[in-house]
């Protein structure tokens, strides 16, 4: 078209728009997971539930870490394990023993819940096929097919009432994104 001898030119594409079959697949993980627990007023079973599904995904974890050759893990200075059980302990309504003096405990869960998403985020993308998945398709896997997702709403519920400094602040302000509040399901329909 651009040696045409003069214009307007008008040429028909040679490609059809795409259809349905061609749209993007679903996040699909290679790790096969137990669906995250219905009952949310169960916190042991919620807990051991979070527990197993951050074992499971250690590995990818790994592989994230030894790709990129760095994390954004860290803030908490946790380990996936210890920031799920430190989130975890926030379900029974009552403020768990701080793994770090030097962090008031409000900041402290604040960092665990920022790093816990980051490490949710950097498994998915060391898994094949998901390295340039788009941040919508990322948070509906988070907060609607993880039990991490699961826990956070059933910890919002809970931390929103606390009697502890700074809990009820960071529980309103960043534990969950304003566009995910309505999907909690402690939502009123």
């Amino acid at each position: 078209m651009l040696e045409a001898p003069s214009g307007p030119v008008l040429v028909d594409f040679p490609d059809d728009a795409p259809t349905a079959a061609d749209a993007p697949t679903p996040l699909v993980c290679p790790v096969s997971f137990t669906s995250p627990p219905e009952e949310l007023s169960d916190a042991d079973l919620l807990r051991a539930a979070l527990r197993r599904e951050i074992a499971q995904l250690r590995t990818w974890y790994d592989l994230a870490v030894t790709q990129r050759s760095r994390t954004t893990v860290g803030v908490s200075r946790l380990t996936p394990e210890e920031m799920g059980t430190f989130i975890g302990a926030f379900l029974d309504g009552q403020a768990p023993s701080k793994p770090r003096a030097d962090v008031p405990l409000a900041a402290l869960f604040r960092y665990a819940v920022e790093d816990l998403k980051a490490y949710y985020c950097e498994v998915l993308a060391a898994q094949p096929g998901h390295n340039t998945v788009d941040s919508t398709t990322l948070a509906d896997w988070f907060w609607r097919e993880t039990t991490a997702g699961r826990v956070l709403f059933a910890v919002y519920e809970v931390c929103k009432q606390s009697a502890t400094p700074g809990m009820q602040v960071v529980a309103t302000g960043s534990l969950i994104p304003r566009a995910r509040s309505a999907e909690s399901p402690f939502a009123k329909a």
